[in-house]
């Protein structure tokens, strides 16, 4: 760990904002720290960091950052040339990244990492909410709201600290973990993994760092995740509990039963069969709880007593989360980005509606639209109407060629109805106009999209009116 990470009684965020950063953040100022940050825009997570006593400005400037700052945290998407991280090595002030930060944090802690190209909000949040209902009082850091603006992060009184290991840049390396959850490893993140065996690898170095007679718990159902378990296999001092619905799973997964918007879950562990409900629906989310309930036993949390309190668990912000309901149509919000969530979120809305599903999905990144186009238009193709707005660059430059035509050419390839829209603004009211009573409409992508849910409750109840 860069030593630098230590020095945190006065961090400068730059970013602050952003989900991963804004967590640590607010543990920071809650544990006392003078902390400062800047962003891009205003907005309710930087008013909820002000509101713990941080000063945030808009924008970024070097005079923003304040004197007698301790070190300037970034994150990988904060680029090279921000001038207050300019500034910071001109006047010689530390540059911690953010993943030394959070390791810095986890410092002392029983720590519980949970990666995985896909599910790690949702399983981190389900620990995060299952263990303070048993009265644990977790400390936790998540890449997504639980319920409000700034409830992606608390520093608990307990000694476990759970958080979200990101593999995108190869930052949950940084971690020592006494269990580490994998739910699943595909490729992804294109611009900084050129293979899957690149992407092995990393999982690998990760697993690697699991302290010695800690536990890996990995899905028995993804070859990804099975080929890590291989890869592993043997490791001294290393436990290793698979779950799932493979026969072989030392954690089963018997049955999940759709309960409209939740679901019922049996599992078998330690040859006890356990039913629980969680709270979302579909199998996906069903399996999450299942890899949080391996690893909070691990941690030697009763298994019966933490399969109740997994109940206690109604979701994070953008994670099938209802947005509301007008004219008879339920508008559903997804973060679903890469063609495995994407199917995931379709199948269990599928399972809990009898209605029509519509979509309107704004691609994420220009690299992972380029090598994923074909699989995100299959993925659409569980739809009955779709709607592709223009790729959402976050930190990419353009690559000539790759737009969301990509996407939709291999949706309609799939036998999908499909629609362009360009214009971001005139997207409500074309799915407003698509929809009718009964419907439900999801928002899906990683993007701005999730701005839209509002406005397209807004436009189906001026339809209604005006009928």
């Amino acid at each position: 760990m860069n030593d630098a990470a230590h020095d945190l009684h006065a961090p400068h965020f730059i970013g602050i904002g952003g989900a991963g950063m804004s967590g640590l953040a607010k543990i920071l100022a809650v544990r006392g720290a003078s902390v400062s940050g800047s962003d891009s825009k205003e907005s309710e997570t930087v008013l909820a960091l002000r509101a713990l006593g941080a000063t945030v400005h808009v924008g970024h400037a070097a005079e923003h950052v304040p004197d007698g700052t301790s070190s300037v945290v970034v994150s990988s998407a904060i680029r090279a040339d921000n001038p207050e991280l300019a500034a910071a090595r001109e006047r010689g002030i530390p540059v911690v990244h953010r993943s030394d930060a959070l390791a810095a944090l986890m410092g002392g802690r029983r720590a519980l990492a949970v990666a995985g190209t896909h599910g790690k909000t949702t399983t981190t949040s389900m620990l995060a909410v299952a263990l303070g209902e048993l009265g644990l009082d977790p400390s936790y850091a998540i890449g997504g709201d639980l319920d409000a603006p700034g409830s992606n992060a608390h520093h608990g009184t307990g000694e476990i600290f759970v958080a979200e290991a990101d593999e995108s840049d190869r930052s949950f390396h940084k971690y020592a973990p006494e269990v580490a959850i994998v739910l699943n490893v595909e490729l992804d993140h294109h611009a900084n993994y050129a293979s899957i065996d690149e992407i092995h690898e990393s999982f690998e170095t990760f697993v690697g760092r699991i302290v010695p007679g800690g536990t890996l718990v990995v899905s028995a159902d993804h070859d990804g995740a099975r080929e890590l378990t291989s890869r592993v296999a043997g490791r001294e001092g290393l436990n290793v509990v698979t779950v799932g619905a493979a026969e072989d799973a030392d954690v089963r997964v018997l049955s999940v039963a759709p309960r409209g918007m939740t679901s019922e879950v049996t599992v078998v562990l330690d040859g006890t069969e356990l039913i629980f409900t969680v709270s979302v629906p579909g199998r996906h989310y069903a399996h999450n709880a299942v890899a949080a309930l391996a690893a909070g036993v691990a941690l030697g949390v009763p298994a019966a007593d933490l399969a109740k309190a997994l109940g206690a668990y109604t979701g994070v912000r953008r994670r099938l989360q209802l947005k509301g309901e007008a004219a008879g149509v339920q508008v559903i919000d997804s973060y679903a980005h890469h063609p495995t969530e994407m199917t995931a979120d379709l199948e269990a809305i599928r399972e809990a509606t009898e209605g029509r599903v519509l979509v309107v999905f704004q691609p994420h990144l220009f690299s992972r639209t380029q090598q994923l186009a074909e699989e995100m238009g299959q993925a659409l193709a569980l739809a009955d109407a779709s709607v592709v707005l223009d790729i959402y660059p976050a930190r990419e430059d353009p690559i000539p060629g790759v737009t969301s035509e990509l996407i939709i050419d291999a949706a309609r390839r799939a036998g999908a109805e499909v629609t362009a829209e360009h214009s971001f603004a005139a997207a409500p009211a074309l799915l407003a106009g698509l929809a009718r009573p009964g419907d439900l409409l999801l928002t899906m992508g990683a993007g701005d999209v999730t701005n839209l849910g509002p406005e397209i409750l807004e436009h189906l109840a001026n339809v209604a009116t005006n009928v």
